[in-house]
């Protein structure tokens, strides 16, 4: 049991290392491409900060553990609406205010997002002919953002420098791709391992103890943001890891498999998910989010550990 558990911290810690160290070197040859600002902040450093979801997501499905990458990403997402949007605004100590004139357009995906999950998983499977719409609600979303993306920004990406890129970005790009791809095998392994002497589903695992790991990322940055006073950033971080979680990553995986959704988390943790992303939306109509609304957020997400664990 201690070996299994060591194995499992250890394996998540290089998976969360590697996906770090991935995102840095993306956005420095991003920058290196000329790409803009805004590009490489929604794409590279949102899909980066998912990496973990996704790759531990696909791993579960080759190894016949697909029971976990739905748990991982009703967890991921409960984990990032509640506990990272409550942490954020209580280390802010202030309300935070939303005045971006994309913040309706991710709210309006967001609740879009789990509307989709809940249909392809309400039945307890989910196949790729079902899946591959959210790939093209993501594109949709996508396009929407690149087109209407701040001018300023991207002038300013324009007129900037091109400095040169030495071989230092892209071998740390090829060492951290080969870091997440053992760090999510050995992650899985562990996890059903595990799960097995705690005689516990591996769902429940990927629920709680996987989903909380992975989202490690998407913490640190948006900690990060808060000593910078980036706080929008901070929410639109919470907001774009969510959606990318429920669009993304069911089609890919399902790319490798059919995904069981057991029906445990169809009982209590996909409506939870569900109401997670309502009551969002419907706090954050008036474009602020007070720190007694980071209270209740972070409230939540303990009362949804207690009942999901039956402490």
């Amino acid at each position: 049991m201690l070996i299994t558990l060591m194995t499992f911290a250890g394996a998540l810690l290089v998976l969360l290392m590697s996906a770090k160290y991935f995102t840095e070197s993306a956005e420095q040859i991003g920058a290196w491409l000329g790409l803009p600002v805004f590009v490489i902040g929604v794409f590279i450093v949102g899909i980066g900060t998912s990496l973990p979801e996704l790759i531990a997501g696909i791993m579960s499905v080759q190894q016949g553990n697909s029971e976990i990458l739905p748990g991982n990403i009703m967890g991921a997402n409960i984990s990032n609406i509640f506990l990272i949007t409550g942490l954020v605004v209580i280390l802010n100590r202030k309300t935070i205010l939303l005045q971006s004139s994309y913040m309706y357009i991710d709210l309006h995906y967001l609740v879009g997002s789990f509307l989709y999950f809940i249909i392809i998983a309400y039945d307890g499977m989910i196949q790729w002919q079902e899946a591959i719409i959210g790939l093209l609600i993501y594109f949709a979303y996508a396009i929407y953002l690149i087109k209407g993306s701040n001018e300023e920004n991207i002038q300013k990406s324009d007129t900037d420098t091109k400095q040169t890129l030495s071989a230092k970005p892209i071998i740390i790009l090829l060492v951290a791709s080969v870091g997440i791809y053992f760090g999510a095998d050995y992650t899985i392994q562990s996890l059903s391992e595990l799960a097995l002497a705690l005689s516990v589903p591996p769902s429940i695992i990927a629920l709680t103890l996987l989903s909380l790991g992975t989202t490690l990322p998407e913490l640190a940055v948006n900690i990060a943001a808060v000593r910078q006073g980036k706080t929008e950033m901070a929410i639109g971080n919470v907001l774009g890891s969510s959606v990318f979680n429920t669009l993304m990553i069911p089609p890919i995986a399902s790319f490798f498999g059919k995904i069981e959704v057991p029906h445990t988390l169809l009982q209590f943790s996909l409506p939870m998910m569900g109401a997670a992303g309502l009551l969002f939306y419907l706090l954050t109509q008036d474009k602020k989010v007070s720190t007694w609304e980071g209270w209740l957020f972070l409230c939540l997400y303990f009362l949804f550990l207690i009942k999901v664990m039956g402490w």
